[in-house]
């Protein structure tokens, strides 16, 4: 990877062990524009790396640092995620100002950097996340564009075994959301928000036998 090094000052001490990489979007105009924020002392955010669309990465936090990349969050009864986490922006407008699709060399530098970083943590791949996951009712970043299947393939995200439909009723699934790490205490948030991540092509809020078999598949690799 072509590293450079960036610094930003908004950044603290961890309280927890690293356990979680979190993926986000930066949502601005331009990579300027993202990276002269996170490095802004008035704007209270960073992260750790950044990933440009050519796939240059700025470091901008140390990793032994907690960078401020997360905010009101929540993952599998975590509530400090800042803490427990590597953040990383990568480079896209957002919904908000054109959302497009992720070029390959950003996605190539992505993969190379989260199969890094998970190596080197030992992070399991169910806590390699989005903001929208850890943030259902505020984010939805990095988005349905977003290759998680290139790293779930690789075994760098999660990915569902094979399973049937287990034909759970709304709120039964409702409290597997929450077994699996979901906040679920704002209901269709943090069902869009799973199938956002895991069925992109339809995030709808509507809990359907395809959103089931897929949470029951993601259970299982879990073994919970």
């Amino acid at each position: 990877m072509n590293m450079i090094e960036r610094p930003s000052p908004n950044c603290n001490d961890r309280q927890l062990p690293i356990a979680m990489l979190v993926l986000h979007y930066t949502g601005m105009r331009s990579a300027a524009e993202a990276i002269d924020w996170l490095a802004n002392p008035a704007s209270g955010v960073s992260a750790h790396y950044v990933v440009a669309e050519d796939g240059t990465v700025l470091r901008m936090v140390a990793e032994d640092k907690r960078a401020w990349h997360a905010g009101r969050s929540w993952w599998r009864g975590l509530t400090d995620v800042n803490s427990a986490s590597i953040g990383i922006e990568i480079v896209n407008p957002g919904h908000e100002f054109g959302y497009v699709p992720f070029p390959p060399a950003q996605m190539d530098a992505v993969h190379a950097l989260v199969a890094d970083l998970r190596a080197r943590h030992a992070i399991a791949p169910a806590n390699v996340v989005g903001h929208s996951d850890i943030a259902p009712t505020r984010k939805q970043d990095p988005g349905e564009l977003f290759d998680w299947p290139r790293l779930a393939r690789a075994g760098l995200a999660a990915a569902p075994r094979p399973a049937t439909d287990p034909n759970w009723t709304d709120p039964g699934v409702l409290a597997a959301l929450g077994r699996y790490g979901y906040d679920i205490t704002a209901p269709l948030d943090a069902v869009i928000a799973f199938q956002r991540h895991h069925r992109p092509a339809r995030f709808d809020g509507v809990i359907d036998a395809e959103t089931r078999t897929i949470l029951r598949g993601l259970l299982l690799a879990e073994g919970l």
